[in-house]
């Protein structure tokens, strides 16, 4: 039998999770096809993916009927709709992370976006959230912004597993990984087994290539069109340069003598923008051991359908990759510029989407509330 591209990249060590969850997919067994059919063996929430779950059809409508009738808060209303997808998609992952001792078979769901500059509030909605899901296999998302890495810390320290996201720069994701080892140490200090705490560093990919060709193209000349499309794979194999000089160092040696596991880098935001480019540009060019790259089932279908695995497209790039980076601060686009910029609308996105799914399942409530 042919192997299939996603089988591919699964024995490239490369896995696949689904940038998608819904009650939908969990109830008509859609989630469970992807899992036998395309190799998928994780998903990924954010607030934009409850926000379209929630607002498009009836799935929610008996839950939300019965928050209203309880006297539920829109905010209560929310997390016991998004906790209990995620536990059950927990479950249904169940086996995948029996099968490899809790690296894949993850679920991850956010902390409010809007206490991504609060890092006390961060830290208290990690353990609520990891407290409710009450799942072994959960990994809550915590974004990268410097009030996150301290919560970082401080929930990884009480034995709880991170999805640290929202990662554009390379120097924040040293301060990522610097973040997870110290509470990695503190976890240790508190008596935690390290082989059960399990992290991952969502580094994105597509948005920096759309800011920085916006830039390209107010440039204007050849030598910009050039460039295009090309920054945002450079600095995602320079993760990669980062994370394997980071994970062999002397003091990740001693945590990985205590039992720990590496933060693997995921690659996030891998559905192409700009349809100039290949649709599976970043998933076949981002391809090295030890990766996750999360996906919207757009991109896992194209992938499926026709991706090009060629084995892995990182390792011995990394020259290249600084020349990219180089000849565009040579042309005047700042890479700080363009990464505080992108972690700025990134959260601004989340928050947005957050508000918005508060304001639909208030309206909701409402409704629900004089229906009865």
């Amino acid at each position: 039998m042919t192997s299939t591209p996603t089988q591919q990249l699964s024995d490239a060590g490369v896995s696949i999770w689904l940038d998608d969850l819904s009650r939908n997919r969990l109830e008509t067994g859609t989630l469970q096809k992807l899992i036998d059919e395309k190799n998928v063996v994780g998903v990924t929430t954010n607030p934009s993916i409850f926000h379209a779950a929630i607002t498009t059809g009836t799935d929610y409508d008996a839950t939300i009927a019965a928050k209203a009738e309880a006297g539920a808060s829109v905010e209560e209303t929310i997390f016991e709709i998004t906790t209990t997808d995620v536990a059950d998609a927990c479950d249904l992952f169940a086996p995948i992370a029996a099968a490899t001792n809790g690296v894949d078979g993850r679920v991850s769901i956010e902390v409010d976006p809007r206490l991504a500059w609060d890092t006390q509030a961060t830290i208290a909605e990690a353990k609520h959230l990891h407290g409710k899901v009450n799942k072994d296999n959960v990994h809550i998302k915590i974004p990268a912004t410097l009030e996150g890495l301290e919560a970082i810390t401080a929930t990884l320290a009480e034995g709880i597993s991170v999805n640290v996201t929202l990662i554009f720069s390379l120097e924040r994701y040293r301060a990522v990984i610097n973040a997870f080892q110290s509470g990695l140490e503190q976890a240790k200090d508190n008596g935690h087994d390290l082989s059960k705490i399990h992290s991952v560093a969502s580094f994105f990919v597509s948005r920096v290539d759309t800011e920085i060709d916006k830039r390209l193209d107010a440039i204007g000349t050849d030598e910009a069109k050039a460039l295009k499309g090309k920054a945002g794979v450079a600095n995602a194999r320079l993760a990669y340069q980062v994370y394997e000089e980071l994970f062999s160092t002397e003091r990740w040696a001693l945590l990985a003598e205590a039992g720990a596991l590496p933060q693997r880098p995921l690659w996030a935001s891998t559905g192409v923008k700009d349809p100039a480019y290949p649709d599976t540009l970043y998933v076949t060019e981002l391809v090295a051991p030890g990766v996750v790259n999360t996906m919207p089932e757009k991109t896992l279908d194209a992938t499926f359908d026709h991706g090009v695995v060629t084995g892995d497209t990182i390792t011995g790039t990394y020259a290249e990759a600084n020349q990219t980076l180089d000849a565009l601060e040579a042309l005047g686009v700042s890479y700080n510029d363009v990464v505080a910029v992108l972690e700025s609308e990134g959260l601004e996105k989340f928050v947005a989407s957050w508000k918005e799914l508060l304001a639909d399942v208030e309206g909701a409530l409402a409704t629900a509330r004089k229906a009865s």
